[in-house]
């Protein structure tokens, strides 16, 4: 009989400790689960102060005041712009056949120099 109390005494033990760790490892992956939740809170709100940012910086009217202020950029004018006649024989950007020639729009002022027959793409 002592060795049956013995051995029962051996496994109420162990079961014992086995319990204590399953609990500590149930507490441990609760501590883990609500950091994680946390953290996912945290990312939350940084997500919608981000979005909120990039709305503010997206407004045209932002955009239009950076680029004046800061790449001193103006508005165009007709007097500040140059039209390109394209090449007889080249196809124009506006879709023109080829052989045809390129009209300007009837609001263009006449350039004073004569027509450009190439323009080099600047990198």
């Amino acid at each position: 009989m002592a060795k049956v109390n013995a051995v029962l005494i051996a496994v109420l033990m162990t079961c014992a400790l086995l319990l204590v760790t399953s609990q500590h490892r149930a507490r441990k992956a609760f501590i883990e689960l609500e950091r994680a939740q946390s953290m996912a809170r945290k990312h939350e709100v940084e997500w919608n102060q981000l979005q909120l940012e990039q709305t503010q910086l997206a407004k045209h009217s932002r955009i239009d005041a950076v680029a004046r202020r800061d790449l001193k950029m103006q508005p165009v004018t007709p007097e500040r712009t140059l039209y390109v006649n394209a090449p007889a024989g080249s196809p124009s950007a506006s879709g023109a056949a080829p052989g045809s020639v390129a009209s300007t729009p009837a609001s263009a002022p006449t350039p004073s120099h004569p027509p450009v027959a190439a323009v080099r793409e600047v990198r």
